[in-house]
This record gives structure tokens, sequence and C-alpha cells, in this order.
């Protein structure tokens, strides 16, 4: 699958390095009673080796030019479904084997990263383990703890639903084009319980979004219409707090007083 420009506004950075390609294939560990679903394929690096190893392999493609290249290949193999679709709007329950879970994997366009994860996060019912290739960046955002200037929303919302294992970093000239800087490759696994205990992931959502959006402000300033200074008192926090000290366990804990108080 070669001859294909990498298109600006898909955020293409197409993956050729055999042994980052193996590092993957080996960390996802698929085997022939598996589903897979792999996002973007786009010149298929990640998609053959993954064939090769899963029971089934569901690819979701948005650049329809790439689409005919991955239908060819499913012609020789009818266990690789092709799906010309939006991963942002994918229903990936609708794949899933009945009574079991996907694995997902994918090298996800930078523009997209955010908002697929968190779309991802809304099916965990249906999904295993995910390997992703992401911005640095990202990861490093996904993985920080409390205290940390990268911790933020998008910490606490992933790690209350998956744990987070960066595995390793990949230079910008294993893909063509190069990206302009480096890419990691991360682990999120679907947690069996949340850490935090069951909280309305609504009232989660709307605290942390409040909290971060001004993230240099105490929670006094940054919860204000959402929980007084007494609500925040009653999460077991000092309303004098900044965001970005606040623990998992202290955002469930105010969750819970919001979801209490709505």
């Amino acid at each position: 699958m070669t001859g294909h420009r990498p298109r600006k506004r898909f955020g293409q950075n197409f993956l050729h390095d055999p042994g980052v390609v193996q590092r993957i294939v080996t960390a996802v560990d698929a085997g022939p009673d598996d589903v897979v679903v792999e996002i973007g394929p786009g010149r298929g690096a990640l998609t053959r080796p993954l064939l090769e190893r899963a029971g089934t392999l569901h690819v979701v493609e948005l650049d329809r030019d790439l689409v005919p290249a991955l239908e060819r290949l499913a012609g020789e193999n009818p266990r690789l479904i092709v799906h010309a679709a939006d991963a942002l709007r994918f229903d990936f329950c609708a794949i899933a084997p009945a009574g079991g879970k996907l694995k997902v994997v994918g090298n996800l366009p930078y523009n997209i990263s955010t908002p697929l994860l968190f779309h991802l996060m809304e099916q965990l019912h249906c999904i295993g383990p995910m390997h992703f290739m992401l911005q640095k960046e990202v990861v490093e955002r996904m993985a920080a703890g409390p205290g940390s200037k990268t911790y933020g929303r998008l910490s606490v919302m992933i790690q209350y639903h998956c744990r987070v294992t960066p595995l390793f970093q990949v230079g910008p000239g294993a893909f063509r084009p190069p990206p302009k800087v480096d890419s990691m490759v991360v682990r999120l696994e679907p947690r069996p319980e949340p850490p935090a205990g069951e909280v309305p992931t609504r009232a989660l959502a709307a605290v942390v979004r409040a909290a971060f959006g001004q993230r240099r402000k105490t929670l006094r300033n940054t919860l204000k219409g959402l929980l007084d200074e007494e609500a925040i008192r009653a999460a077991g926090i000092d309303p004098a707090t900044r965001p970005e000290n606040v623990s998992l366990e202290g955002f469930a804990a105010l969750a819970r007083q919001y979801a209490a108080r709505r």
C-alpha cells in the first residue's frame, strides 16, 4: 500500500519503521481468539502483521483514497473487515464479540487524539486493552500525577477509567513525513473498578473541566457556580487548593458533592 501522499487535513504521518511496528504488534499480543480494531490503518504497516496474529481484524479508515487498497487486502483475507468511517463517530461496541471485548490499536493523528480518547472512554464496557501511538506530550499528560505541570483534565479523566502505561518513545524518523515532535506508544487498560470508587461520570467531567479551566486559580474560584466552599470542604479539600494539586480521589469526592447537590 504505497504511493498515497499523506494528507495534512487528516494529520497523517505514516509509520514505516519495521522495528517499531514489531514492538507495537508484540505489545498488542493479539491471538487467534481476539477481535482487534485498528484505528487509522493508513498504508497498512501495522495491518498486515496484526492480521497474521488476530482472529478478526477490523480497520477504521477515514481517508477514502486509502480504502480501496485495504479492501483488496480484505479480499485476500476474509478475517479483515474494512470500515470507511470516522473513528470519532464510530460505534465500537457494534463490532465487539458477544460476551468479549475488543483489543484496540492505532497510530492516532495528533489533531484528533484527545477527542478520540474521550469517545473510547464512553464505550469501555466493550473494550479491553488499548495500544496507541500518540504525541509524546499527550502521553505525558495522560500519565501525569498531582503536582505536575502536565497534570490536568486529560490525566484525571483517563486515569479514572484506565491504567496508563507509557511503553516506549518513537523518533520522527519512524514516520513519513517525519512529524516535528517525538511520539510515544502507550498502553491503556480499562479498570475493572474505578480507583476512587463509583462516581457519576458526567459529574466528574463537569467538575474537572471547570477546575482546570483556569488552572492557576484556586478551587474556590474555579468551581464557583458548581460548588461553594462548604461543599469543597465536605469533600475533604481546602478551597484554597489549586486544581493541579488535587488527586484523582479528591476530584471523585468533589464530583460526589456536585452530584448530591444537583
